[in-house]
Order: structure tokens, then sequence, then C-alpha cells
């Protein structure tokens, strides 16, 4: 080191990212395994950053000015971020500073040619790469030259896309600083990226190599097309050689230039083989140093690999990390898209639901996965885990059979059980007495209020022991064999007349009529009730206008002193005491519920008292019950004319009435989950109530990123790692930035299957079917439910759907969502309803744009956009 502006990258490691970046700190950590070649350099660090910035008072003002700006204004943006640039290249780099640098330079050798490379405190790291957000100059020569590249390397800070990046990913410009490397040049023959994952796939065990003559950064840039290596062990198993050859130069002078490869070199590889191999090796130590999969750039120097950077890919989905590691296969199944909440849970919520979940369950990326290896290792449980799976969504059945297709990753066992669908079991379905569906709901009534009741005097450890033991009832409530039993009755019928009723009559997807308003549907009950509200506030302008405005939680106590006022409050007031513990991603205890945020449902309220009419929840709901009971005596009329109808008819009545009396109560359990999540969270927000009285936390949510057991042990030691909280903050915010896959491998592969279907017009967006019927009108793309603005005769389209979205159903003409399956609740929310559906279009809130007219073909299962 010399000093606090300038370090050997030799004095530098993993642990000094505050003083010198993502890069240099990982270069730093590079020159120190054995064997691995780093180019000599030095770190200008963050002090000799700040003390520039500090020249420049105006500068706070302008940061100010862009921490406001919206990121979608483009304009904006490039406007402040290029004054913040010029300001800061214009600052003339103080003699100290300057000398330190030089003197560091002359290590080098004053005239040597050098990279210059920028190194933010927010680059490189596990949880944001800003790949490419900042600038790099290469084959910089002299000082002068250094100086003032140095300065352009602070200014790329702002850079109109770091800006953007940093405000998407939540951090503050104030907080990120930036420091710069200088090396010295390396003029490679070849050069290019080591992904020692499969970026494409996740797949961990390949890595890919891209490869091209010259210097790495026309590949970086994408100005040249390179060769691809994909390395599994020690064997190229893919090679694609690019079909024309360019290259970035160095020139004498400085500077660099692109040059065409000579003719003579374009029919040969970039690599051979053996060194494609022996680079991936490097890749591999370099991987083990950092623990975790690397974007590696590298350069080819007199047959020896050069290393000039190494940062993590950060757009993995992460693996589920086993204890011990058993160095089994294993394939998980994605647990939020069977729950319609793909999102990210915090660390309570995770341990939460892992806790109360009736089959093991592996976190990754903030997300549930459930190992289904050992069940397709069967083949008498394989073949009824993928009917049951494919029956609810073809695109995980899919990806499943595509793992099953490689040969030797799941192991083929004897039975050991017998076979058939993975729950339900007992009696035949038919012979269920509807009478349970009433005792069901009694039970798990009366749990919900012993739980209430005894929780209520629980704090300290003892509220953790006792919850141990309420964990364990609420799996009793939820495995009670009666329990599963009546839901698989509602299934099993709803496949049985989707399936029947096709083949003797060619019905598509007669159930989705058969079901319009079946009784019991707490959740199809929830949105009509919300109708129920908006017909009490309707009549009073003066509340209607007041709501209009409202954006906190406390408005509830003001309404009260207007006209109509009273009513309104009482009918919010009811409908939460009903429906408070829901909300948006409830699966996920520590999101806030509607009784605690009721603000939430203020816009759907509006919403409803504008395009609905009075009356309209009693109205619909008999409609719908009138459609159901027309379809049923048509179809069985219809039966009744072929041979051995009357058998048929018979065996659909029969089913038509298994369905009508148990889908309602598909819903249920849900509704009873959250209930009791309520009484949990409710208690252990009190607790951490207690230990911020008591010091022992800062504020009270902070508890959500801790799970149960550390929360537990906070409890009784009075000890949090406040290091540990910000981690898992941290962390947290990186999970949304990645998709969770509908299958993961043990090797990191993800998986997304396909429909494999060549039955829609081109450019159709496919889909799965689940509520039938075709409805036109204008799409409305919304990704958060209290940011609605739905107009009657609107179709919803969104990333997934939980029961709490159903209060939206009732406003709108048809719905598409990118997660989902046949008996998922937004399915049977929208069958109920009458509302054509199809689910599972990927990427439809990429692909639709908000606005745009689009035909919802939901008896075939696909999407056109018509303008």
């Amino acid at each position: 080191m010399s000093g606090a502006y300038v370090w050997n990258l030799r004095d530098v490691d993993g642990t000094q990212v505050a003083a010198v970046g993502g890069k240099g700190a990982n270069l730093g950590e590079l020159s120190r395994i054995e064997g691995i070649r780093v180019p000599a350099g030095f770190c200008v660090t963050t002090d000799a950053f700040r003390r520039v910035m500090a020249q420049a008072p105006s500068l706070d003002d302008r940061l100010d000015q862009l921490s406001r700006l919206d990121p979608e204004d483009t304009e904006g943006v490039r406007a402040l971020s290029a004054e913040i640039r010029r300001t800061i290249e214009g600052i003339a780099v103080p003699g100290e500073l300057a000398s330190a640098i030089t003197g560091a330079l002359a290590e080098l050798g004053e005239d040597a040619a050098c990279a210059v490379r920028s190194s933010a405190t927010a680059e490189d790291l596990p949880t944001a790469s800003f790949a490419g957000q900042h600038d790099t100059y290469l084959n910089v020569v002299g000082p002068a030259a250094v100086l003032e590249h140095v300065s352009r390397c602070w200014a790329s800070l702002f850079t109109e896309r770091a800006v953007v990046y940093r405000r998407r990913n939540g951090i503050d410009h104030r907080t990120v600083h930036i420091a710069v490397v200088v090396q010295r040049m390396v003029f490679p023959q070849a050069s290019g990226i080591l992904f020692t994952a499969d970026p494409v796939t996740g797949n961990r065990k390949v890595a890919t190599v891209d490869a091209g003559f010259g210097l790495g950064e026309a590949l970086v840039s994408g100005l040249v097309n390179p060769d691809v290596f994909r390395v599994r062990g020690d064997e190229v198993v893919e090679r694609t050689i690019a079909a024309e050859h360019r290259a970035l130069h160095a020139l004498p002078a400085g500077g660099t230039r692109e040059v065409a490869v000579e003719p003579r070199r374009r029919d040969q590889p970039v690599l051979t083989d053996a060194q494609a191999v022996r680079l991936v090796r490097i890749g591999r130590r370099i991987e083990a140093r950092f623990g975790r999969p690397q974007d590696i750039e590298w350069c080819l120097v007199d047959g020896d690999f050069v290393i000039v950077q190494s940062r993590p890919i950060t757009t993995l989905f992460p693996v589920p990390v086993r204890e011990g590691g058993d160095g089994e296969n294993h394939v998980y199944v994605s647990v939020g898209h069977g729950q319609m909440m793909t999102d990210p849970m915090k660390p309570l919520g995770l341990s939460m639901w892992r806790l109360t979940a009736m089959v093991p369950m592996h976190e990754a990326g903030g997300r549930l996965f459930v190992d289904v290896a050992p069940r397709l290792a069967a083949p008498a449980s394989r073949a009824g885990l993928l009917d049951v799976i494919g029956r609810g969504d073809p695109l995980t059945r899919d990806a499943l059979e595509t793992v099953l297709e490689r040969d030797g990753f799941v192991p083929s066992f004897p039975d050991t059980a017998p076979g058939g669908p993975p729950v339900g079991g007992g009696p035949d379905p038919t012979e269920t007495d509807p009478a349970v569906v009433a005792e069901l709901i009694a039970r798990s009534e009366a749990s919900v209020a012993a739980l209430e009741r005894d929780i209520a005097a629980k704090s300290g450890p003892a509220l953790f022991d006792f919850l141990s033991e309420a964990f364990e009832e609420h799996k009793r409530v939820i495995a009670d064999p009666l329990n599963i039993r009546a839901i698989m009755v509602a299934m099993e019928a709803t496949w049985w007349l989707n399936d029947r009723l096709q083949e003797w009559l060619g019905e598509k997807n007669a159930a989705d009529t058969l079901t319009l308003s079946a009784p019991g549907n707490v959740t199809s009950e929830m949105g009509l009730a919300l109708l129920d509200v908006a017909d009490v506030i309707r009549p009073h302008a003066e509340v209607v206008a007041f709501l209009q405005g409202v954006e906190d939680d406390d408005f509830l106590d003001e309404l009260a002193g207007l006209a109509g006022g009273a009513e309104a409050r009482d009918a919010i007031e009811a409908y939460l005491d009903r429906y408070g513990m829901r909300c948006v991603g409830e699966i996920d205890i520590t999101r806030p519920r509607w009784r605690e945020r009721p603000a939430t449902l203020v816009p759907v309220i509006l919403d409803n008292v504008r395009n609905i009419e009075p009356g309209a929840a009693a109205r619909r709901f008999e409609e719908g019950r009138q459609k159901a009971r027309e379809k049923a005596e048509e179809v069985l009329a219809r039966l009744r004319e072929l041979p051995d109808g009357d058998r048929k008819a018979d065996e659909t009545q029969r089913m038509i009435d298994q369905v009508r009396a148990f889908i309602g109560y598909r819903e249920y359990p849900k509704y009873g989950i959250v209930s009791r999540y309520f009484c949990y969270k409710q208690a252990l927000l009190k607790e951490a109530e207690r230990l911020v009285r008591a010091g022992v936390l800062s504020a009270g949510e902070d508890v959500f990123y801790l799970t149960f057991q550390e929360f537990q042990h906070a409890s009784r030691t009075h000890q949090v790692d406040d290091r540990l909280i910000q981690r898992r903050k941290d962390a947290f915010r990186s999970y949304h930035a990645l998709t969770p896959p509908r299958v993961l491998t043990s090797d990191g592969e993800a998986v997304t299957g396909a429909y494999r279907r060549d039955d829609v017009p081109a450019g159709a967006l496919v889909g799965l079917p689940v509520s039938a019927g075709v409805v036109e009108g204008r799409a409305r793309v919304v990704l958060d439910m209290a940011q609605a603005d739905l107009e009657t005769g609107d179709i919803l389209v969104t990333a997934f759907t939980d029961p709490s979205w159903s209060p939206l159903f009732v406003g709108i003409t048809g719905l598409v969502t990118e997660v989902g399956g046949l008996m998922t609740h937004g399915a049977v929310i929208a069958r109920e309803y009458g509302l054509p559906t199809v689910v599972g279009v990927d990427g439809a809130t990429r692909l639709i744009r908000d606005g745009q007219r689009i035909r919802v073909h939901a008896t075939d299962g696909y999407v056109e956009i018509l303008s």
C-alpha cells in the first residue's frame, strides 16, 4: 500500500470492497490463488474518489435531483447524469493524489501500456454484478493519459445505464463509490469469457467458453462473434465456430482498432479443445475460491492463460443447499407456481411455511421447492405424479419428462408403494358424503378459535414453545384424511366431467360452466362481498370523494365524520373482520395483511363503485347458478340420446352433484391456513416489539429477516446479529431480479417445459385453458393489485393471482396469467365467476403491452394480440 489513495493489487483481498470496489477486490483475491496469472497493477481507492467529489459541493444538489427522478424518465436521467459526468471529469486531480498515481505507475513502467478499469463498490458482487455499467479503457499510455482516464472512470459511476440500474435495484446513489484499477496491459493472441456454469440453462456442470482473436473487449462489447465451446468435465461436448472472425488490436501509440483476421486463420478455431478444457480447469479453481459460479475474462498470451477479471454470475437461479450434500441427483419442483406466488419470500416467511408444510421443502433464491426425485425413481409413483401435475400444469409435467429423458439422471428403482395420485386415497371419492364439508369447516373454525384464545397470553420463550405445538395442530388439520378426500372429490369430479363429456359429446371444458356459482366458496364470496361494500358506499358522494384521496391506512377513523361515513366504515370493518387476514402473496407471513393495510382495498372498492351496478353480487351469483343448472340439464338430455345413454347420464349426474357439493370447499383449507397465519403473525410482532423496547432490535420488522429458529434464539438470549439481518435484506432485494423455474435440477439446470402444440394460430401466445369462453378487450397489465385501474370490459394480464386477487375478477371480462394450473385458486374462482381465463402464458406481462387489444381464446388456451 502507498497511503489512503493507491494500493498495490498484491495487498488487496476480497474483504476490501469498500476501499477498492468489487472488481479490485476480486482481482486482488485472484492474485492470491497459486498458479493463477493476473497482470500487475494497483487500485486508486474510493478515498481518492471521495476526495475529488468533495471539491465540487454543487454535486450534492444534483445527486438529490437524481434520486428524485423516475428511472423511466429517460430524458431526465440522461441529461442530469451527463451533467454530473462532465462536472467530475472537469475536476483537476489534486497534486498529492496525482503524485501517488504516477508513483505507482512508475513501478509498472511510466510508458507502459495500461488497462484502466472502473471498480464500483456495488459491482461484481454476489447480489449485483453491474456488468458493463461502468467504463474500461485499454492500451492507455503515459501518466497524463492514465490520469485523464482515471477521471473518466470516476465519472462513469453516473452513466445513464448505471444510474437506472441502481434505482431499479434499490441502491442509493450516495452509498456507492468508485475505485479505479490500473494494470499493465497484456496483448493476447486470443481472449474471451469463461462461464463456469451454463449461462442459459444454469447447469453448473457445463462450462461455456467464448473465444475470439485479439483483445477481449470486442467480444464483451458484442462487436464480434466468438467461437463457443461447451465443456463438461474434461471433454468438449459441443463446439460452434464463428463463420467470420474479426479482432480488436492495440495500436502502438495507444487505443485500439478493429481488424479482419487473416483469411488463412478463419477456418481454424480460436482455441484447441485441449486449451478450452485447460481453461475450464482454471475456472473451476477460481469458482472454488469464490464459492459460486463465475464469469471470467481471460487472455491467451504465448500459450498461457492470464485472468483479467472474475465476477459472480448473478443471473443464475441458486441451487437448494442440502446439509452435508448427499451427492445424489435431485429434481426440484417450484412450490410458488403451485401456490400462485412466485415472488421471493423473506426468511421468516420461508421458515414458517416449511415448518407448517406437509412435505419437506428446500429453499433457494427466496423460494421453496419440493424434491420429487424419489417419486420419479419409482415407475408407479412416477406415473401418478406426472398425471396429477400434468392435469394442473402441463409445463411442469413437460419439464419433468425432459429431465427423465436424460439417461441416468433419475435412476429407476422398484416400486415400494402402490402407484396412483400423490395425495388423496381412502374410499372411492364418489361415496363421500357432502355433509363432510360442513363438518370440516366447523373443525377448522374451532381450531382457529382455540388458537386465538390460547396464544393471546403467550410471550417470550413460552410463545415459541406454544407455536411449535400449534404447528403440529396446523399440520394435523391439513392432513386430516377427510379434508384431503373432500379436496380430491372436487378435483376428480372436475377431471371426470371434462374427460367424459369431451369423449361422449365433444364438449370442451364442460366443468367450467357446471361449476358456476358453486355454493360455499369462501374466495369467490370474498370478491362478491366487496361488491356489497361498494353498494353501501356508492350513494354517499362525500365518502366516495374522500376515498379517492386516501393514501394512509388510518382512513377508517376519519370516515365517521362524513355523511354516510359511519355506514361505510362499518361495511369495510365487517369485510376486514371476515377477510382481513388475506393479502397478495399470503403464503409469506411477513406480507402486510389487509387488516394491517386496509388502504390496499380502496382502489378496488372505487372501481366497483364506478363500474358495477347496485345489487350485482346477488344477481351475478344467481345468474351463474342458473347457467350451471341449464348446462346440466342440456348435457344430461344429450347423453340420454346416446347408446347406453341412461347409464352415462346417471354417472354424469352423480359427478355434477359431487362437483357442486365439493368444489367450493377447494378454497377453504387455504382460508383456514391464512387465518392461523394471521394469529401467528400478530403474536410474533408483539414479541418483536418487546425486543425493540429491550434494545435488541432496531425495528420490529427486522425479525422478518430471521428464521423462526433464529427469532426464538433472539427471544431467549436477547442477542441478534445486525450484520446478518443486513445481509439478508441485501439478498432478499437481489432475489427480485431472479425468475424461479418450474423445475430445477441439482446440477442447477432450470427446465421450463413447453406446450408442444400445433393447433394455435401463428404468433398466438399459448397457455392452459382453465375457464372457457372467448373474449376480446383492452389488456390491462397489472403487477400490483393496489395499482389496478380497471374499466368494464378490461382483460386483466398479470404474473399470478392468488386468492387475494379475486375481488378484481368481478370487474373484468377476461384473465391472462403467466403462472397457474387447472386447479389453482385463480382458476377455480375464474370458473365460478364464468370468467374466460388462460393461465401459464409464459412472459405474458412482457409480451402484452398495457392498453393493447387482445382476444382470449379460453376454451382452446391461447391469446391473440390484435393491436
